[in-house]
Formats: structure tokens, sequence, C-alpha cells
């Protein structure tokens, strides 16, 4: 079957990837030059499955209106006059109460468990270098209260196989001897031992160059422009895309599937064919150091819940992203939010990296109201969605890539996951094996 992926961020290439392997021809329709130019270019860089608490849960409306009007604030929502982001705002708040929280909770934690070990197959196969550590994700905290609330949190996490421990301030500075310089500030943590780090853009430009190789044809620089389709209600079907190719020429493509993997991007193409997705676009920012003082810098993967930041080593730089914007597509960089990243940086970390000469960068992440992402059917026959993975992108890559690549062959993937338009299987347990080429 000829198949066209939308998109070649981490959830595009891989769904690429897994499609090319179950037999398909694959074609790559991407606007940038190359792979993972957008959101997977510089994120927080943290397989963080046990960490995968959403957006909305009982304690974020106080905090959101906490926040209100603070350039620096931790997630920023600038309303604007668009009926998208207050009918999201209006589902997000929904999701905020304590039983759908951790229903989304168990959705998120399955695909990206499953995620996970797909992933470490994937890397077993291929090879990739992407300065990948398997050396844990260590949430810490500066405030006892959100320590004492997120004591639940973790507790389900372990009842959903994560082994996420909570842990005392001495245990926190112990597992990364680099917070010692707050170890007076720090009134606790967690440490999930399993959870990984690793550079998404390594990896999916070192995947995309397999996935050429084994046949995927990467059409770069190729702009869409809307979907074609033909027919109506369940005998409607998408039969072309059209582009504009980097010379000016439009052009139609035909396939027999198409799969939808444009992040955010993904609404305003679809909105013209009566397919409303719950996605709003929600501006990351992250800095990159080059690290000066290996020894004084991490070695473990962080989280500072308190400024909601991540921190990854990525060999001789450290990768520090987080805070989350609601304003509309724009990208444009906010110096104050940029200047309040390595601000905080240094606070944690003196002497450890190159902080006059910082990396910024913005990224538009899919955020859906519960951050659980669209991943299957659509109502569109040969119209396949896997878009809406928010911050969990790289978390949910392999996984959701892995997943669309059965939805599109009509097998059921092997996870316990509510994939859209498609019937949930009978929980079982996770396997590892990879499809083989028909």
């Amino acid at each position: 079957m000829k198949v066209i992926v939308l998109g070649s961020g981490i959830i595009g290439t891989t769904s690429a990837w897994f499609l090319n392997k179950a037999g398909h021809d694959v074609t790559v329709i991407e606007r940038q030059p190359g792979v993972a130019q957008e959101t997977s270019f510089a994120n927080g860089c943290q397989i963080s499955v046990s960490h995968a608490e959403p957006w909305a849960n009982p304690s974020a409306p106080l905090k959101i209106l906490k926040w209100l009007g603070k350039e620096d604030a931790p997630l920023l929502y600038r309303f604007r006059p668009e009926w998208l982001q207050w009918n999201w705002g209006l589902h997000f708040l929904r999701e905020c109460t304590p039983g759908r929280t951790a229903e989304n909770i168990r959705q998120i934690v399955a695909i990206s468990e499953y995620s996970r070990q797909t992933l470490q197959a994937v890397r077993a196969e291929t090879g990739i270098d992407y300065d990948h550590l398997t050396s844990g994700i260590l949430h810490f905290y500066t405030d006892k209260k959100e320590f004492d609330d997120s004591l639940p949190a973790a507790k389900l996490m372990r009842d959903l196989g994560c082994p996420r421990d909570s842990i005392g301030a001495d245990e926190v500075v112990r597992i990364e001897p680099a917070l010692a310089s707050i170890r007076d500030k720090i009134v606790g943590g967690d440490f999930t031992a399993t959870d990984e780090s690793g550079d998404v853009y390594k990896f999916t430009t070192g995947l995309a160059q397999r996935a050429a190789d084994a046949g995927v044809n990467f059409r770069f620089n190729t702009t869409i422009t809307r979907l074609i389709t033909e027919g109506s209600g369940g005998s409607a079907k998408v039969t072309g895309v059209e582009v504009i190719h980097p010379d000016g020429r439009h052009q139609v493509l035909h396939a027999d599937a198409f799969v939808m993997a444009m992040g955010s991007f993904s609404v305003p193409l679809l909105k013209p064919l009566g397919i409303d997705l719950m996605i709003y676009p929600g501006k990351g920012y992250s800095a990159t150091y080059a690290v000066t003082n290996p020894d004084a810098a991490p070695t473990v993967s962080l989280t500072d819940d308190g400024y909601k930041l991540v921190v990854s080593r990525l060999g001789d730089r450290l990768r520090v992203a987080g805070t989350c914007e609601l304003n509309g597509y724009t990208r444009e960089l906010n110096t104050t939010r940029c200047e309040a990243i390595t601000r905080r940086t240094r606070e944690l970390f003196p002497g450890a990296c190159d902080y006059d000469n910082p990396v910024y960068w913005t990224g538009l992440r899919p955020l859906t109201p519960s951050n659980v992402p669209y991943i299957g059917k659509s109502k569109i026959s040969n119209l396949f969605l896997n878009t809406g993975h928010g911050t969990l992108g790289w978390t949910m890559g392999c996984g959701s890539g892995r997943a669309i690549a059965d939805i599109v062959s009509g097998r059921q993937p092997e996870v316990d996951f509510a994939f859209t338009g498609v019937p949930r299987r009978t929980p079982g347990q996770f396997t590892t094996s990879l499809p083989v080429r028909a």
C-alpha cells in the first residue's frame, strides 16, 4: 500500500520507519529542508514515562490564575480573540478533576511505557548515537506543599508498574551531587531509574537516514496546501494532497492512505475536512549551554518542579527546557522567559556552563487539554491521525509510530491505549518485538 506521511518530526519519522518495516511504500512530505526542524529540534530530551502527569490536574486552575500576567511564569496564558483557544481552555478545565487526571495518567503511562520499550528495541537494531543516557530521571522539589501533593501521583505511577520512588532531600543530592549548591532549598524528590534522556534531533535524523536507505522517500522544502477528498459521510476518502515544490510548482500527490503527523499545524489542514481536533499550540522554550566544568554539571536528567524545567546532559552540552506560553502560532522569543531559564540554571549549577552564550529556541507543542494524543483513525476511512503529543512527543514517539503502522496495516496495536476510532484491546503484556517487512 502507498502511504503518505505528512510531517517529519519525531512522530512523522517514526511513523514512516514502522510503515516501511510493515512493507508499505512510504513518502514523507515536509516543508522544512530536513527532519526534526521545528518542535522536535531542541526540546528537553527526556524519555519521562514516570513523570508524565498532564498539565490538567486539580491544582492547575489556581496556579494559572496566580501566574496570569507574569512574563516569566511557568505557564503563561495570553487571552486571544480565538474560539479555539477559549474552547480549548474550557476542555482543559474539565480535565482537571481528580478522576479525569487519574484516567489521563493511565493513558499517558500506557503509551509512554510501550514507546520506551520500542525505542530501546530500535536503538539496539539501528545503533543510532544520540547522546542517550539511561541513568534515570530525578524530579526535585523546593516547595513542601508541591512535594506533598506529588505523593499520590507517585503512588499511582507505582500502581501502574512505574518504579517512581519518593525520596528525601539527602537522597536527591546523593543521586545528583551537582545539586549540592541548593541542598538547603530542596524538600524532597522522586527518582525513576528506568527513565532515559537523549538528543531527539540526533535520533530523528539518524532514523530518517536509515529509513531513506530502506526506501522511504523524503520530500523536503515541500509545502502542503490542502487535502483533497471525494465522497461524503462514511464513504469519504482522501484522494490526494496538494503541495508546492521549492520551484513554486503545484502538484497533487496520490496515495492509498495518509497519516497526519504535523503537530499543531494538523488543525488548520483538517478543519476544512470537518475534522476538529482539540489541539492548541503551546510555545515551549529551551536553552542549550556549552559545559565548561563537567564535574559541576549534572549527569542525571532532572526535573525542577518549581520552575517547570527539565535538564538533560547531552555530551558536552546542557539542555534546559520547559515553560509553556499559550499565545497562538507565534514562535517569537520572549527575552524575559529566556533570561529566566538562564538565571535559574546558573543558580542550580554555578560555574558548570558558559552562561554568557546560550542558544535559545522555541517550539510549538501540540497540546490536547488532557495531554493524551490523537493516535488512530479519523472519520475519513484512509486518513489516520498521529498528532497532539504535547510535551511528550519524544517520550511517546517510537510507540506512536509503531502503533499507527499497525493501525494502517489493519492490525491491533499491542498496547492497552484508547486509540482514536479503534476498539480497545484486552490489556496484555507489553512486547518489544518489532514488525518485520511483509
